[in-house]
């Protein structure tokens, strides 16, 4: 659900609605034209021809980095016991972790508990979470021009995880349009959840902003285990959707 020019990964120039112009998207003829001519492809995407493609996430299959083998949250504690420094960050990173309290499980499990859209002015969009990860569409309405971020809750059991990120990919009528990642961090298992809020984001507008776009959102960590896949639709609209 990322826009911006910012912190983007992947970003290709497709459709006017990927530009990430300041001031929005040109609605004149002559800018269109002007798009045409540095060889951009200007069309105007119908809601009737949205389909998400098949594109492969280029962060799982290539560059993967070889991890060491895992070991329980109490063997980590342990390791490396010597090094004051390392010690002091486990301590850090565990808090108030009861290590003999977690068990011997090897492998993290995190849970994400809310989806949250927050925009000034306006109550806060509360996304359910369905089990199977396709929610109904479209999943919520944006306002074109309007700024907004995403928060987000989640709880971490078992074992530490490292490198959790979030990585969203947007389409319109098949076209990638958007890819972004936000590498959010490593969190230790306790019993009250973590909150985690995306940077401020601004939904394009004009009139080929407007109209339904598909989008997969991932939650991951270093190993590419992951914890949810959503695949939904959501909507840009000249105003927001009456609550």
């Amino acid at each position: 659900m990322d826009f911006d020019d910012k912190n983007k990964e992947g970003k290709e120039e497709s459709a006017p609605v990927c530009e990430g112009k300041k001031g929005g998207i040109a609605d004149s003829d002559s800018e269109i034209e002007h798009e045409v001519h540095e060889n951009k492809v200007s069309r105007q995407m119908s809601e009737s021809s949205m389909y998400t493609t098949e594109d492969e996430d280029e962060d799982e299959n290539t560059n993967k980095i070889e991890l060491g083998p895992q070991c329980t949250l109490k063997e980590q504690f342990e390791k490396d016991k010597d090094d004051e420094s390392l010690r002091r960050w486990k301590e850090q990173l565990l808090g108030s972790v009861d290590i003999n309290a977690v068990g011997e499980s090897l492998d993290p499990e995190v849970k994400i508990l809310s989806l949250e859209i927050k925009s000034q002015g306006r109550a806060d969009i509360v996304l359910p979470i369905p089990e199977d990860g396709k929610p109904k569409s479209p999943w919520f309405v944006l306002k074109e021009g309007s700024k907004y971020h995403l928060k987000f809750t989640f709880q971490v059991n078992n074992n530490i995880v490292t490198g959790l990120k979030y990585t969203n990919t947007v389409w319109k009528t098949g076209i990638k349009v958007d890819s972004m990642k936000e590498m959010i961090g490593a969190f230790s298992p306790q019993t009250e959840p973590y909150t985690h809020e995306m940077p401020e984001e601004t939904t394009p507008s004009g009139i080929f902003a407007r109209g339904s776009y598909s989008a997969r959102t991932k939650f991951l960590d270093d190993d590419n285990k992951c914890y949810l896949e959503i695949n939904y639709t959501f909507d840009i609209k000249k105003e927001w959707q009456a609550i």
